[in-house]
């Protein structure tokens, strides 16, 4: 799954991009930005995503913007994982997932999703939460939850990500929750975001969001504890990500967030 459809990029994207270009005068759109984030750009998605999560998230700690979620996903397992610490991953899983964890020390625990046989879709997937229960140790550190699943498109279900916390809070575990495809849903299915915000990292991407991949924006978020060790390898690594594109993207998500809250539901929401 390549995470961008078959149709050009929003026309609003391109048309903002330009507008950022064509001023020069403004410093703010072409010198360094903030370096956890483009101001405009971490105020309009506490605003949407505090509305997703149904929590109240603070533009200045919660929020931390990388160059592609896959540096979101570096961040968090170079961050958070010591040598030896076991992390839960669910299979077929995005290929990186491995790479990453065992670049950490850590240890990939893989957990296949059983297929129904007579499945005709994605839906037929279902995880096995006395497996789950089976692979946790003392050492294990994080539970990886890609929703929906890449390559399998699997949604999870309410029931499957309420165990899935209950097992995170009785453990004591980290939660990943890499959901950059988040708005791929077909009419008809249901994302249902993971939430318990509390220990919980929510990764995303606007390059999956506006299909433009190539714009390599992504972000984490979470509570101020969970991203301060990302916070610290992003400013001693890229320091900060590139200002027009983020300029640009805080326009795009304001124009869709005011049609979204008047009902109009456009190219995202």
């Amino acid at each position: 799954m390549n995470g961008f459809t078959n149709d050009s990029i929003p026309e609003l994207l391109s048309k903002h991009l330009q507008d950022v270009a064509k001023s020069p005068e403004r410093i703010d759109n072409h010198q360094y930005t903030r370096g956890y984030g483009h101001q405009r750009l971490v105020n309009v998605l506490s605003q949407l995503y505090s509305q997703l999560l149904g929590v109240e998230i603070n533009s200045q700690t919660d929020i931390l913007i990388t160059v592609g979620a896959y540096l979101s996903l570096y961040y968090a397992f170079i961050g958070w994982l010591n040598p030896g610490d076991e992390v839960i991953i669910f299979e077929p899983a995005y290929d990186s997932y491995v790479s990453q964890i065992k670049m950490a020390g850590a240890i990939p625990i893989p957990i296949v999703l059983e297929l129904d046989p007579n499945a005709t879709s994605s839906a037929g997937y279902v995880l096995n939460i006395n497996a789950v229960k089976s692979k946790i140790t003392p050492k294990t550190k994080m539970i990886v939850l890609n929703n929906p699943n890449n390559p399998t498109g699997k949604l999870y279900t309410r029931s499957e990500l309420e165990q899935l916390a209950k097992i995170a809070i009785e453990n004591d575990l980290i939660v990943l929750t890499d959901e950059v495809n988040e708005w791929m849903v077909y009419p008809g299915g249901e994302m249902i975001r993971f939430g318990m915000y509390e220990r919980t990292i929510t990764i995303g991407s606007a390059g999956k969001v506006f299909s433009a991949t190539g714009w390599k924006t992504g972000w984490s978020i979470g509570p101020k504890w969970l991203l301060e060790p990302m916070k610290k390898i992003h400013e001693n690594c890229v320091f900060a990500c590139p200002t027009p594109i983020q300029a640009a993207l805080a326009r795009s998500f304001e124009e869709e967030l005011l049609l979204w809250k008047e009902g109009k539901f456009n190219q995202l929401f």
